[in-house]
């Protein structure tokens, strides 16, 4: 697990806290503040599986040259 893997989980956790407390409490703004971290969270481990890919399509390479 990356760095890209890792602060996509915390952005995808501290999204979905701040998600259910906005409902629970009423405020929309504070909801859409959560659905805005965990869409970045989203992306930020869509881009550590690219780097991961990279990476073993990398070894892979150096494996069969």
């Amino acid at each position: 697990m990356d760095k890209e893997h890792i602060k996509g989980a915390a952005d995808k956790a501290k999204g979905a806290v701040k998600d259910a407390v906005g409902g629970l409490t009423g405020k929309p703004g504070l909801q859409v503040e959560g659905k805005i971290d965990e869409a970045k969270g989203a992306a930020h481990e869509a881009a550590g599986d690219v780097k991961d890919a990279a990476k073993n399509a990398d070894r892979e390479a150096r494996k069969s040259a």
